[in-house]
């Protein structure tokens, strides 16, 4: 296979690899002023041609690990806030974050000024100062030293410091580790039972619950999830607790007062016995089979926290990774919610491929997609082992179920099978042979 051909001195060429189009000009420019000179030319002529290429290229090159050193570093802080906000984070990401927003430091700075804050409040001597002078790494370790209570110029300074580290109180409590912490819960499939909705439990954070301010909203990407559940049979029956800068608070009709929205910061994650009681009095009195959390960061963090007043049931699971993926964890969740007097088939669905015509497996029952119908509308078509239309099964209440359905969007073909599948998997055969009394009975 022949490549297009390569011309450094047009400027789509470098585009097209992915330079910026700033970058792009100066490096279509350099090429233009100093082309390469032909192989029959001087040796010496052609090497200084290529020096003064070099020479104009610097700036751009210059940029370019600028903008590489950048990102590194921006890539680092956003790792260490994520640790932070999962509960992982120690009192040296802590100072990092600090001489950052304290200070304007940049990440290497940042890693020399937590060392130096360390050093103070563990206790510890203080580096020995070199010959190499005052450079920015020593100048934000002695900055760090100082914030955390360091005096050089004091004799007994280590000595105090040392004192003062080991008679520091206690950490403070944190959920027993013998109990799954809610971060470390698996994400919802559809293997577990189906669940009563007045057995179940949804914790959202403010963000998903759209509790938060418009101004905050923007720096916040979260799911709304409240559509999605207002849309569900049964749904009044379940129990909805929602995560916010102020503890713990059961969903209402209309949001909670202006205090309860503001943003929860990394800062105010920390244990609270008076947010654990909150949370103890508000899930009193209720059993649960099934709990779904839908929160991110630091909330997720703040529950963490508090997970010892949660119950432990049959079904722990909570969202994460990207938006896409928590809105169809959501939607796995409210799909294995049961109405009264309702019946589903449990378990996973087995999927086949959709270019040879989408089939699902649940149990006996298989269920495929028949084509379109000639008067518009798509076919599903439920089957036996045998290959036979699943004809005379009847739902927990008595109502015939009929073997085929027809949808009108395609787009929702995936879960109208699913549907049909588990309706099938929790109904009876009473009605075997089309029987007239077995009929009735099932239907009385």
């Amino acid at each position: 296979m022949i490549s297009e051909p390569f011309d450094p001195a047009d400027e789509a060429t470098w585009i097209a690899r992915g330079r910026r189009p700033d970058h792009a000009a100066i490096l279509a420019d350099a090429w233009r002023r100093f082309p390469d000179l032909p192989n029959e030319a001087d040796r010496e002529a052609r090497g200084a041609r290529m020096r003064q290429r070099a020479l104009a290229l610097r700036p751009v090159m210059d940029a370019m690990s600028k903008a590489a050193d950048a990102e590194r570093q921006d890539r680092n802080f956003a790792f260490t806030e994520t640790r932070i906000a999962s509960g992982k984070g120690d009192d040296r990401d802590r100072a990092i974050l600090r001489a950052r927003n304290l200070h304007r430091y940049d990440w290497d700075r940042a890693v020399r000024y937590a060392s130096g804050w360390y050093a103070a409040t563990a206790g510890w001597e203080p580096e020995a100062r070199r010959g190499q002078g005052e450079t920015p790494a020593t100048l934000a370790y002695e900055q760090g030293f100082a914030d955390g209570g360091g005096n050089r110029d004091d004799l007994f300074d280590t000595a105090r410091r040392a004192y003062d580290a080991a008679s520091l109180p206690e950490a403070q409590p944190v959920p027993p580790t013998g109990r799954p912490l809610p971060s470390n819960w698996p994400k919802p499939t559809d293997d577990p039972l189906p669940t009563r909705w007045a057995r179940r439990l949804l914790i959202l954070g403010a963000p998903e619950a759209g509790w938060i301010r418009e101004s905050a909203a923007e720096q916040i990407e979260s799911p709304l999830l409240l559509p999605a559940l207002q849309a569900s049979e049964g749904q009044d029956e379940l129990a909805i607790l929602v995560i916010s800068s102020t503890g713990f608070h059961a969903l209402q009709n209309s949001m909670p007062d202006a205090a309860a929205i503001e943003s929860l910061s990394g800062d105010a994650v920390s244990f609270d016995p008076q947010l654990e009681d909150q949370l103890r009095s508000l899930l009193a009195g209720r059993d649960f089979d099934d709990i779904l959390i839908a929160a991110q960061g630091d909330y997720l963090a703040l529950l963490d926290l508090h997970a010892v007043a949660l119950p432990l049931c049959r079904t722990m699971e909570r969202t994460r990774n990207t938006l896409l993926q928590q809105r169809a964890h959501f939607r796995i969740w409210l799909d294995r919610g049961l109405m009264p007097g309702e019946s589903l088939g449990a378990g996973h669905i087995r999927w086949g491929k959709a270019v040879k015509g989408l089939t699902g497996k649940l149990g006996e029952f298989t269920a495929r997609y028949a084509g379109k119908q000639p008067g518009g509308g798509h076919r599903i078509t439920v089957e036996t082992p045998d290959g036979q239309l699943a004809n005379g099964y009847v739902s927990a209440r008595g109502e015939p179920l009929s073997p085929e359905t027809v949808i009108g969007n395609r787009a929702h073909l995936r879960k109208a099978m699913a549907a049909r599948l588990r309706a099938f998997g929790g109904a009876t055969r009473l009605v075997a042979n089309r029987a007239p009394d077995l009929l009735d009975l099932a239907t009385a």
